[in-house]
């Protein structure tokens, strides 16, 4: 079916851009050599120039930053962006840009407080390394150590996989496992649960990025501490780095006065989203609430290796691990090119200049697209965050950014680049019948109650249809729920909605006298119900 061929729009977790990042700084899709020479040499490697960060290049570069921020929203019209620079131990850059939300039209501004989606990966590291300080675990230490019930469906690999292999997307769980689970409602601990009924590729050999392999590890952390994840990470790390608009619950963020509301386009036109992202279940990867303010003291502790105000504030033997490569991310793709990594919540290569550079971008389809990106050996950052639906504006800005930086210069259209990788995520297919009219002469339904009833599966849980008025409804966990449209025969389609659905997605449902198969659920061959 086309929906197992279609790549998963899982903007949240960012894996396609991510690993875009990884290749443009590590020799970039724009290196590729002409083929002149022996193949075995690549006549255009990527450090084609040195990179030297001096002063005056920052300088010239943070002078770019307001250029830059309103290229990015003349072409994209995101409402707001907010931009922070961190250089040499110093705030150098702290500024909004357009408004929280196009209702109000209040500005942003550096204390405005919105949502990071998957940069929370990289703030929940830091907590996992302050945990390993504190003595309450190491990043070697298995998950099922602390999380009693725990398993994979390999019982080794689910006794054996440890915090940072589920940090480093290495367990041999699928990409995004878990998310559909939560997009039809079901909470942390039960999509924890379900984790065992998937097949696995082999563990410690692929990456594959996801969420739950994440918030599974911080889980464990959370309860060899004693506290919720979101506890543990204020006493942590929020609270003694003076963090106080940050948080790990949705709850805090819906609660502040200076806040910056997510967004979509409806009829071309950017709106606020009716239902904003709530990302409670995936919480430590995906579900961090912070501010300029906040997010450049994380920085500048991170650039000063963990130090804060000159103090050791987390030991250099936990952080430096999050911060290295640990999982090869894809291979080059041209002879002499760099590979990217992971480490445990951050992306790791190195820039055509040469330089280390550590980076995460975070993104909801719902409203929200963030990136914080560094190069430790220039003791630089950038931090940028927004609130349409993720549109590659973050990514132009920073890579941008960080070329001046370098060089003086930009170097290509980074901002042309990431839109263009968003729009291609955001126009690829759900199912089959994407786009397509229903057929003139559809073959008939059979009677409508001979489709009703109860269908089970193991990952999904049950899967009910019933018959409403003239027609029949879909409900799958505790939330999914969808009118079923006839098409033709047993087939029929719904239209699934929310943060991994593109706008308009249709998908099917397929009957026969004893299965239902869910197409838009059956990318891993999961889909398939039993009555």
């Amino acid at each position: 079916m086309a929906a197992r061929r279609a790549r998963s729009t899982r903007l949240l977790a960012l894996v396609f851009v991510s690993a875009a990042l990884a290749a443009c700084t590590a020799g970039g899709p724009d290196a590729a050599p002409e083929r002149s020479q022996s193949p075995m040499v690549n006549p255009n490697p990527g450090a084609d120039a040195v990179a030297v960060v001096t002063d005056e290049h920052v300088e010239a570069a943070v002078a770019d930053v307001e250029k830059s921020v309103g290229e990015a929203m003349d072409a994209t019209g995101t409402p707001g962006i907010a931009v922070a620079v961190i250089h040499g131990g110093d705030v150098i850059l702290a500024e909004g840009f357009g408004v929280r939300d196009v209702e109000s039209g209040v500005p942003v501004d550096a204390d405005t407080v919105f949502a990071l989606a998957s940069v929370s990966k990289s703030v929940g590291s830091t907590v996992v390394a302050r945990a390993i300080d504190e003595g309450i675990v190491a990043w070697d230490t298995p998950v099922a150590e602390n999380l009693d019930g725990f398993t994979l469906s390999d019982p080794v690999a689910g006794a054996r996989v440890t915090i940072a292999d589920m940090y480093a997307h290495r367990s041999g769980l699928y990409e995004h496992a878990g998310d559909e689970l939560e997009e039809i409602g079901y909470d942390r601990a039960a999509i924890i649960k379900q984790l065992r009924y998937i097949p696995l590729e082999p563990w410690r050999a692929v990456y594959h990025y996801g969420n739950f392999d994440i918030t599974t590890a911080a889980e464990s952390v959370a309860r060899a501490a004693g506290e919720d994840w979101a506890t543990l990470s204020e006493h942590l790390v929020y609270e003694p780095l003076g963090m106080t608009s940050t948080s790990s619950r949705f709850s805090d963020l819906e609660g502040r006065d200076n806040r910056a509301l997510g967004h979509i386009k409806v009829d071309g036109e950017w709106v606020v989203t009716p239902e904003q992202r709530q990302p409670d279940a995936q919480s430590p990867a995906g579900g961090v609430s912070s501010n300029l303010t906040d997010m450049a003291i994380w920085t500048k502790m991170l650039l000063a290796a963990g130090m804060n105000d000159g103090e050791r504030f987390v030991a250099e033997s936990a952080l430096l691990p999050a911060m290295s490569p640990q999982m090869v991310m894809g291979l080059p793709s041209e002879w002499g090119a760099r590979p990217g990594y992971y480490g445990y919540g951050w992306n790791v290569g190195t820039t055509v200049g040469g330089l280390v550079d550590v980076n995460h971008s975070g993104a909801f389809a719902l409203g929200t697209g963030t990136i914080v990106k560094m190069l430790p050996g220039a003791d630089l950052g950038i931090i940028v965050l927004s609130n349409a639906s993720a549109n590659g504006v973050a990514e132009g800005i920073a890579n941008r950014f960080m070329d001046i930086a370098q060089f003086g210069e930009e170097r290509r259209d980074w901002l042309g680049f990431f839109i263009s990788v968003f729009e291609g995520l955001m126009n690829e297919p759900a199912g089959e019948f994407d786009g397509q009219e229903p057929p003139t002469d559809p073959e008939p339904a059979r009677d409508l109650a001979s489709y009703a009833g109860k269908y089970a599966n193991e990952y999904f849980g049950p899967a009910r249809v019933a018959v409403e008025g003239s027609g029949l409804v879909l409900s799958l966990g505790p939330r999914g729920r969808w009118p079923l449209e006839h098409w033709s025969g047993d087939t029929f389609l719904f239209r699934p909605t929310g943060e991994n659905a593109n706008p308009g997605a249709t998908s099917q449902a397929t009957f026969d006298s004893a299965t239902l198969v869910l197409e838009y659920f059956d990318k891993h061959g999961l889909g398939t119900f039993t009555r």
